[in-house]
This record gives C-alpha cells, structure tokens and sequence, in this order.
C-alpha cells in the first residue's frame, strides 16, 4: 500500500536567509544575546521543575505511559525477586527507561503536530504521530523480549519447571 500526499501547486517561496554584516567595532565586553526557549528555566532547579511537570503530565494524561511504569515497575521487582545480576538488572531498567523515553517523545510529538495543524487532518501529520506510535511499539515488543530472556529461565528454574 502506498501512501500519496498531495502537493501545494502553488509553492510558496521560502524567505531567503540574508548574511549580515561584519560587526563594524567589536567590543570584547559584548556579549551575543540569544533568544529562545531555553531562557524559560533561569537555574537548574527550574529545569527539573518543568522536567517534573512533564513526567507528572504524561502519568496523568497517558494511559499507555502508565501502563509501561507499572509494567517496568513488575519486571524490575520480579527481576530483583529472583536475585538477577546486577547487569541483567542493568538491562532491564535501560529496556524500560527506553519504552518510557520513547512514550513521552510520543507524547510531545503528538502535542507538536496538534498545535502545528489544529483540528484539520493532513497526511503527514498521521505520518508523524504513526511513526512516534511505531517507535513506542518497537521498542515495548523489545523490552518484552529482553524481559522474557532474562526473566524466563531463573522463573522456570525456581518455580521448579
């Protein structure tokens, strides 16, 4: 199945980037100002506010997100439950750190696309938000595998399988 996505007929030109001219007298107490979204958290304790807000958003707001915390939260309680080594255990919070990473990026890429079409439909947007799903899929299907591999045989073994 392919996927066609119509194109503008009328393509808009693109503004031209300009270069600017060389500073006439630089001074060296002159600092370059620059504007942009990190300006928003002025010290580190804001920053891990805001990263706090957006954990706290995506337990609250996502379903699939809270499912994966208590998912990852069993794994790792079973893998402690049957004494793994402390590179399996490794293991497992990177594969469940990666599912939740993923998820969040799922999230924030849903949330963009939205703010950037509004409530229009457009291709690329599904394109997007289908990939940013895809991805969060992949890597749950391989966290599960990684899970079974290490999890799977001291289970069988101590429950005497």
């Amino acid at each position: 199945m392919s996927l066609f996505v119509p194109q503008d007929p009328t393509p808009r030109r693109r503004p031209v980037l300009q270069e600017l001219p060389e500073p006439t007298s630089p001074e060296p107490s002159s600092r370059v100002r620059r504007l942009g979204a990190w300006q928003v958290a002025g010290d580190l304790p804001a920053s891990f506010r805001y990263a706090a807000q957006g954990l706290i958003y995506g337990f609250r707001s996502q379903r699939n997100f809270r499912i994966h915390v208590v998912t990852g939260g069993v794994v790792f309680a079973l893998g402690l439950w049957l004494q793994l080594p402390l590179g399996q255990l490794a293991v497992l919070v990177l594969t469940v750190a990666a599912v939740l990473v993923l998820e969040l990026l799922n999230t924030a890429t849903e949330a963009v696309v939205d703010l950037a079409i509004g409530r229009r439909f457009h291709p690329l947007a599904r394109i997007a938000k289908d990939c940013a799903a895809a991805a969060v899929l992949v890597a749950a299907l391989s966290s599960l595998a990684v899970a079974a591999l290490l999890l799977l045989p001291p289970l069988l073994a101590r429950l005497g399988v």
